[in-house]
């Protein structure tokens, strides 16, 4: 099992499922993450946070704890 905070930088992943629950999971469902969806990776700061990517056309900045409950492939 892979996550989105290992993924390197400038790498396009598929989202295979969300970990976590309640309004954890359905606010990072909110932003658009759902399985299926391609995710570019654009930046990774110098401590691994946060975690900067672009998702259904729009750039958006993920926490470390966050990207870790996202599973993909």
């Amino acid at each position: 099992m892979k996550t989105l905070k290992e993924v390197a930088c400038g790498q396009t992943v598929t989202v295979r499922r969300l970990h976590g629950e309640g309004p954890v999971k359905r606010r990072i469902m909110d932003m658009g993450i759902t399985k299926g969806v391609s995710v570019f990776v654009r930046k990774v700061a110098p401590l691994g946070d946060p975690v900067e990517v672009t998702v259904r056309g729009y750039e958006l900045s993920l926490r470390k704890a966050d990207a870790e409950m996202i599973e993909v492939e």
